[in-house]
């Protein structure tokens, strides 16, 4: 009992030592960052630019640049800027022909580009409920016809309520001309997680055909989580993102827990 005043007093003393505590990010000047396409649906190009830690600006949008997308059929489009770092043209790409796009911004020229690929098939797209060990997990079962006779690659990118929930890449290498699959996982049965889907979801499904350079940059992108490394450079001049002419195929659901079946 004697001692009791004294450990309160040593308690009272390390309650009362604060440090502060100053993390030291390293300034780094501001990169460039595009996402341009063409597609059967019109040309676009989003620019935008990164932002310090310590910076508060709200928007990163570029309004400035001179962006030109020209094909090998001879054909040459300028993109007109419309907001939020978009450029955009309604010209539709052509599937055999390679674009180039460039991109004249603040002293710097950016360029890529990508060889437009035929449209692809969606044969089937349904849930399933997967029993894995113990547990019951809810899946997406995507089954699409390879284009034949031709070395492909595909982005797959699925949407949850116009908000990007799913996507992945694959290649035909393993299986060429033959009906190809992909899977998502959701969540587990039971899950009250607000990953899993819900009862009455929209969901918005993009299956594109892309060429080699925008699946190497897509794949590299897919391995950063484990690999701690960046995607591989898709554009000269030192910008960040990617370009990629691509045919695409949609389908559109809604997701209703009456209509998920049971895998085999």
């Amino acid at each position: 009992m004697r001692n009791l005043p004294l450990l309160f007093f040593l308690i009272g003393l390390l309650c009362s030592c604060e440090k502060e505590i100053a993390i030291d990010y390293h300034q780094v000047d501001p990169l460039y960052v595009v996402e341009a396409s063409v597609s059967d649906e019109g040309m676009t190009a989003r620019i935008t630019q990164t932002c310090d830690m310590n910076d508060n600006t709200t928007s990163s949008h570029v309004s400035q640049a001179t962006v030109t997308i020209s094909g090998s059929d001879g054909t040459t489009t300028a993109l007109r800027y419309t907001q939020n770092g978009y450029y955009k043209a309604g010209a539709t790409g052509t599937p055999g022909v390679t674009y180039r796009i460039d991109i004249d911004l603040d002293g710097h020229h950016f360029s890529s580009t990508s060889t437009m690929q035929k449209k692809p098939q969606m044969n089937q797209f349904r849930f399933l409920w997967k029993k894995i060990m113990t547990e019951r997990i809810l899946m997406s079962e995507l089954l699409f016809q390879d284009i034949p006779n031709e070395a492909n690659w595909y982005f797959i990118h699925l949407y949850r309520n116009n908000i990007a929930y799913r996507w992945s890449v694959c290649r035909d290498d393993m299986d060429p001309n033959k009906e190809l699959q992909q899977f998502f996982s959701f969540d587990r049965e039971g899950s009250t997680s607000d990953d899993m889907l819900q009862e009455g979801d929209r969901l918005h499904l993009e299956i594109r055909a892309i060429d080699q350079r925008a699946y190497d940059y897509l794949y590299s992108m897919q391995l950063m989580e484990n690999t701690g490394t960046n995607p591989i450079q898709n554009f000269t001049g030192g910008c960040l993102g990617y370009f990629s002419a691509y045919s695409q195929v949609s389908y559109d659901c809604v997701y209703h827990a009456t209509d998920v079946e049971e895998a085999e």
